[in-house]
């Protein structure tokens, strides 16, 4: 494994500026995680740092050496895409052993066979090996994707989105695993989501990424706690931060012109509180509620205990505590 830089780099596509100034270093054995809505050049910059596409300006570095005229197969990286992008002619064995018999490694025969058994037995996938790639599950397809990756052992790996395709149980299950894999291998990942809970559960740093800006990094909780701005405190957290005109409550400190407030910043009450609203839906969710409301026209969703018997028409009493708060512009105030 090895670190990557990434300095200043940009790209464009004619007059879309896909990335910008973009500066990023993933350390040895680190997870990095880039964060971010469709079109943000999340995916470009994987791209970027593959060599699938050349920087307009700026450089990436490889283990400390300037790959950024390298081609891809000298840059010593695997790349993971979203879709599986398998051999369907192939069996499992033979797909994972394909980038290894490529004429620029001749790997050994018998090394080849102990490398995919061992990342196989690592994914789980042992018994799979003889099947053709169409006779497994979506969730096994993704495994070998995955494995055929591993067994490169690369310095750094590149994750576009590989588990966006799988149902919500599977990605679940997938992000355990991927996250156990990368732990025992001390594997190197850059990886990109536009799903925060695999950013925040996955991920030993998070690059929020709008517009092809990287708007800020640092671990989960950092960033959820500590937001630059507005952007990017709304990438993180579910229910989603409620945005509101700081005008709706009193004692908000000059210069504060918007409320961040997640749910532990709303305190919910019959009455005794700051405001009054009115909740609109319940939505039982097990074990808590997501409670919607209207106050003074502007929806706000919020967590409430299940065995708190509000329904629609109700009005409750709701109480800031140490919401986040920002400007005119979207930048953070401190409280």
């Amino acid at each position: 494994m090895a670190e990557v830089e990434i300095r200043a780099v940009s790209k464009a596509f004619r007059r879309t500026h896909a990335v910008v100034d973009l500066s990023l270093s993933v350390g040895d054995g680190e997870f990095v995680a880039l964060l971010g809505p469709t079109g943000a050049g999340k995916t470009t910059a994987l791209r970027l740092v593959a060599g699938l596409e050349t920087p307009d300006s700026g450089s990436i570095r490889i283990g400390g050496r300037d790959v950024t005229g390298d081609a891809p197969a000298d840059r010593d990286v695997a790349f993971v895409f979203q879709q599986y992008s398998l051999y369907p002619h192939l069996s499992v064995f033979e797909n994972m052993a394909f980038a290894l018999r490529a004429p620029i490694r001749r790997v050994p025969e018998a090394e080849i066979r102990a490398k995919v058994q061992e990342v196989a037995r690592l994914l789980h996938i042992e018994t799979k090996l003889h099947n053709k790639a169409t006779q497994l599950s979506g969730g096994q397809m993704q495994r070998v994707a995955i494995g055929r990756a591993l067994v490169r052992s690369p310095s750094i790996y590149l994750m576009d989105e590989p588990l966006s395709s799988l149902d919500a149980k599977l990605r679940g299950e997938m992000r355990l695993e991927l996250k156990r894999i990368q732990t025992d291998l001390g594997a190197t990942i850059l990886y990109v989501t536009h799903d925060q809970t695999e950013a925040m559960t996955m991920a030993s740093r998070i690059g929020v990424v709008e517009a092809g800006r990287l708007m800020q990094i640092g671990t989960p909780r950092e960033i959820y706690e500590n937001p630059i701005n507005a952007h990017v405190a709304a990438r993180l957290g579910q229910p989603m931060i409620n945005l509101l005109p700081a005008a709706l409550f009193a004692g908000i400190p000059p210069g504060a012109k918007t409320i961040g407030a997640r749910t532990e910043h709303l305190m919910i009450a019959r009455s005794g509180g700051d405001v009054s609203a009115t909740v609109t839906r319940v939505e039982h969710l097990g074990d808590q509620s997501h409670l919607h409301l209207d106050l003074g026209g502007r929806p706000v969703v919020t967590l409430a205990d299940p065995e708190a018997r509000l329904g629609p028409g109700d009005m409750v009493s709701l109480r800031l505590n140490k919401p986040l708060l920002f400007d005119a512009a979207g930048g953070r105030v401190a409280a």
